[in-house]
């Protein structure tokens, strides 16, 4: 890519076309800006991927642009209609409570949506002030990130703004602001709000919508074709998705259906974790009583998701078509997890004892309450040495009887492999991260933004871009949490 292929800033212009679907769809609103906004981070990959040019990161524009008090050219604020289950119920009265659709960006035959967070109230805002805080709007600024450096689908932001104007949350914070980039906002709430209110020809018109942009294939077939085809995309990019967190250790932690992206793409970071301690039932959401959005429940809840998009593509679909495409999940799920499995572990081949090998491992971790990243990243380096030192300080001494066990087993499968050792370490340390997002460190670097200083931010969001490099130095980054530090309550509120 050469500079020519980069726009300055003031050229950039955004389309609309989703506002242009029609007042069903949402409402036209005006941001309320922040007050006396700063800019406290723009992202240069993201500048990369929409074509701005990477000198425009230090534009003085952007405390304006990201806090609303300026718009991009072309843009026409839009504050988009859905409904969704949350926690299981049925509620009718959602909506872009706090955000904005500003536009869109076509660029290199793919298609961007920028939207704005923090906006100020909007006819969805119910009893909210349309608000975020710095809070959460650096937990989801990093959320974005780390999870794309992981391989895993993910909305991204392009800037973060903060200001001095105060926030009710738990507690007074302070208000910010972020521009998300997403390839597509369209949740699976959209459509059961059309369908619920049983708006079928705007629902045609949305399957319509989100298939000329990501089904172009089936662009000339009937509504009914779309739809299937619409539904069994969804279906697969979901099961991909899950899988990619279930193997990295991603709890969501708030799997409603409004916050579930149409084209499986990670969407609406809230109360999140990454796991320090392998722990199948780790609960990032201190509101979440019953464990509905668990760490191991993930997989349920997204085919349970699913089960709830396909009702409302009952209006198209008949009811054996319908289960058919929720039938591709769970086998395209195990398909998938194990392939990414089999790379954590090093296996460039497929055995049939794999599975069990995988699951002994996350039995002998979860008994012996082993972190899960540095276990990975520890074993990235294993090459059959006794005693295995490096992965035996992981593990607590009563446990090292079944280590010894299950490495035992490994060395075997390794012998299966055509790949050398070197090969191995080269490709698992490719795949198993040096640093991750843990709790701890994202609050670190909220309480030193809150106190003004932005240093540890910006540092963390430079390891979480290249978190299987080695950053010798910042070894302190890359280090498991305190007993303290495990088990952080991270609420909803933003």
């Amino acid at each position: 890519m050469t500079k020519s292929d980069f726009q300055p800033l003031e050229r950039l212009t955004l389309k609309h076309h989703y506002a242009d679907l029609g007042p069903v769809f949402g409402t036209p609103v005006q941001p309320t800006p922040l007050q006396n906004p700063h800019t406290i981070h723009v992202n240069p990959a993201v500048l990369a991927l929409l074509g701005i040019a990477p000198q425009e990161a230090q534009n003085p524009d952007w405390a304006l642009l990201g806090s609303g008090a300026r718009l991009f050219r072309g843009s026409v604020p839009f504050s988009m209609k859905y409904t969704g289950h949350q926690f299981g119920s049925y509620n009718p009265e959602l909506g872009d409570g706090r955000a904005l659709l500003l536009g869109e960006i076509e660029r290199d035959g793919k298609h961007w949506d920028l939207h704005l967070k923090g906006a100020g109230q909007t006819p969805y805002s119910r009893f909210g002030d349309g608000r975020a805080v710095l809070r959460s709007t650096i937990r989801e600024y990093l959320a974005g990130e780390a999870l794309t450096a992981l391989g895993i689908r993910s909305t991204r932001a392009l800037c973060i703004v903060g200001s001095r104007e105060p926030v009710a949350r738990e507690k007074l914070e302070t208000g910010a602001a972020l521009i998300r980039v997403a390839r597509s906002h369209i949740r699976f709430g959209h459509f059961e709000y059309l369908f619920y209110t049983r708006q079928l020809d705007a629902q045609h018109k949305l399957v319509e919508f989100v298939c000329a942009q990501f089904l172009p294939e089936v662009a000339d077939k009937s509504v009914q074709e779309q739809a299937e085809a619409l539904l069994r995309f969804t279906v697969k990019r979901s099961a991909e998705l899950v899988a990619g967190w279930q193997s990295v250790g991603f709890a969501h932690g708030v799997l409603n259906t409004d916050n579930m992206s149409i084209i499986g793409d990670s969407f609406d970071f809230g109360p999140y974790g990454f796991l320090d301690d392998y722990e199948p039932g780790f609960i990032c959401n201190h509101s979440d009583h019953t464990g509905r959005y668990a760490f191991d429940a993930q997989p349920g809840v997204v085919l349970w998701n699913l089960n709830a998009l396909a009702h409302a593509f009952s209006s198209l679909l008949d009811i054996e078509t319908l289960k058919d495409c929720l039938g591709q999940y769970q086998p395209l799920l195990i398909e998938c997890y194990a392939g990414l499995m089999r790379r954590k572990l090093g296996l460039a081949t497929e055995d049939d004892g794999d599975q069990q090998l995988c699951a002994d491992l996350m039995t002998l971790l979860e008994s012996g309450q082993v972190d899960y990243s540095l276990f990975f990243r520890a074993l990235s380096r294993y090459f059959g040495e006794r005693p295995a030192t490096s992965l035996e300080e992981l593990v607590s001494p009563s446990q090292h009887g079944a280590l010894g066990n299950w490495l035992s087993r490994y060395d075997q499968r390794l012998q299966k492999e055509r790949q050398s050792p070197e090969e191995r370490c080269r490709n698992m340390l490719r795949t198993n991260p040096k640093f991750v997002l843990r709790n701890y460190l994202a609050q670190r670097v909220i309480e030193a933004a809150e106190s003004g200083d932005f240093q540890p931010l910006h540092t963390f969001f430079d390891l979480l871009q290249t978190p299987f490099e080695e950053h010798p130095g910042f070894e302190t980054w890359a280090a498991a949490p305190s007993e303290s530090g495990k088990h952080l309550p991270i609420s909803c509120s933003s």
